[in-house]
């Protein structure tokens, strides 16, 4: 593979509004993890050398996981993905325009941000 694609840092979790309270209040005081809101409304969490960010989601009945991928070009990234019959899923969350990365979905329908690092 020609196509550089390594881990990211971010973590998100999106969670409905009816869980959300309890689910940082988990992650503050239960678990001890330190919190930071460097993107308010969005309260993330130290989580090792990740960052574990929850997210209200109203419109979402259950919680979800997305993780992150790092690439240095995305087009080359997003074409070995395509090739490799990777779905992209772009209309889940709007990115903005210009932004250099996209949505896609494992085999197991966990989502996935593959992005360049420097896309924000």
């Amino acid at each position: 593979m020609d196509t550089e694609i390594t881990g990211g840092i971010n973590i998100a979790m999106k969670v409905p509004s009816h869980q959300y309270e309890a689910t940082i209040a988990f992650y503050r005081d239960v678990v001890g993890l330190k919190p930071f809101t460097a993107k308010a409304p969005a309260i993330g969490f130290e989580l090792g050398p990740n960052r574990l960010w929850i997210d209200e989601a109203p419109m979402m009945s259950q919680a979800e996981v997305r993780l992150e991928l790092f690439t240095p070009d995305f087009k080359s990234a997003a074409s070995h993905l395509a090739k490799a019959g990777v779905v992209r899923c772009d209309a889940i969350e709007s990115l903005g325009e210009g932004f250099r990365g996209g949505w896609i979905t494992n085999p197991a329908n966990i989502i996935h941000l593959v992005r360049e690092p420097d896309a924000w």
